[in-house]
């Protein structure tokens, strides 16, 4: 009969005790990201080792912290505990870091943007206003960047599920192959090189045939056309993605019930992929309402108020910035700003939208 070895149990309680132990505390934590913070601002604002801002001094905080966190750790909790912790730390100080362009952004938006915000701006145009004039708005420029935008996405969007939902759903071989290449070398197309194409071909040879003088002329729905071709290969490339996401188990779950591909498709796949979808078309979007080089050449730009997008020169947020930004006087940086940070704000109100209203029909069908 073989006899059985037991293992003590008085040694796996002094090791259970020592792993609970050796933790550092919540407050010793605390205390290094104080006292990098604090080193930091003496080397780096006090001593003037590095004249680079609070920018560089939180960066220099962030380093000192993770050098301290990584010495304290490793004399208390041991190498590996010390490894793990600087890892998590330097996680969360990536994403610290990253989010200091985006809310630098939107603290200057918001304090240099809020100088002209008043009804003014937005209930009038810069027609028989110069730049050496207090008064203006961007009533107009507001109005053509909504207009060319729509008409843009109403174009993008049809076209672009489509695309996807054949190269996922239908598209085989060479053909489906052909399509994603020229998709993807598509996304990479500069916003100036689309804007040229539509000049050459809609301003110079379609529009002199739609024109009772025969001549060639700019407009809103030119401008639409130049946003299109930006917003067409972003579209498609995230649908697809999307797309690609949805369980093949809920495809088969509806083809073995009998029900049609292309229904399967529109009341399964779709919904399903929905939020996706929308965050890829106003990602979209967003890079349509910014475009300044593609409407600037064929939309051409006025102060004028023009509501119709299909004939004569139209603004939109982005050329009224670039105009404003350029003009040598102290009335026009503040307008640049304040329609930067309503193209910001508008952007976002769709993108709301779309959210909501995606999030509403997807818990409809359910």
């Amino acid at each position: 009969m073989t006899s059985m070895t037991t293992i003590p149990t008085s040694s796996s309680a002094p090791l259970t005790n020592a792993l609970r132990s050796r933790r550092l505390p919540v407050w010793a934590l605390v205390a290094i990201g104080v006292a990098a913070a604090v080193l930091a601002v003496l080397l780096f604002k006090v001593a003037g080792l590095m004249d680079g801002g609070w920018v560089l001094t939180l960066v220099g905080a962030v380093l000192i912290f993770l050098i301290g966190l990584s010495v304290i750790s490793s004399v208390v909790e041991g190498r590996r505990a010390a490894r793990n912790r600087v890892a998590t730390s330097l996680i969360y100080s990536a994403f610290v870091l990253a989010l200091v362009p985006l809310v630098s952004v939107v603290i200057t938006l918001l304090n240099k943007g809020r100088t002209r915000l008043d009804g003014t701006f937005f209930n009038n145009s810069m027609r028989n206003i110069t730049a050496f004039d207090s008064g203006g708005g961007a009533y107009h420029a507001i109005v053509g960047t909504l207009e060319q935008a729509g008409i843009a996405t109403l174009i993008t969007v049809p076209l672009g599920v489509a695309g996807a939902i054949y190269i996922v759903e239908y598209g085989r071989g060479r053909l489906a192959n052909t399509i994603r290449f020229f998709v993807d070398v598509m996304t990479g197309i500069p916003s100036i090189v689309a804007g040229l194409f539509i000049l050459a071909f809609w301003v110079l040879i379609v529009s002199p045939h739609l024109s009772s003088t025969h001549q060639p002329f700019n407009s809103g729905f030119a401008a639409a056309l130049a946003l299109f071709v930006l917003m067409l290969p972003t579209v498609t490339r995230s649908t697809e993605e999307m797309l690609r996401l949805v369980p093949a188990s809920l495809r088969e779950g509806s083809f073995a019930l009998g029900i049609a591909k292309w229904k399967t498709i529109m009341r399964i796949v779709i919904p399903t992929a929905l939020p996706g979808i929308v965050t890829g078309i106003m990602l979209a979007v967003a890079r349509a309402a910014g475009e300044t080089a593609p409407v600037l050449l064929v939309a051409g730009g006025t102060p004028n108020r023009n509501f119709n997008p299909f004939e004569g020169n139209q603004e939109s947020l982005s050329v009224y910035i670039y105009d404003q930004a350029a003009a040598a006087t102290k009335y026009g940086p503040p307008r640049a700003w304040t329609a930067a940070l309503t193209l910001v704000a508008l952007v976002l109100l769709l993108t709301v939208v779309a959210k909501l209203l995606s999030r509403r029909t997807k818990l409809n069908q359910k």
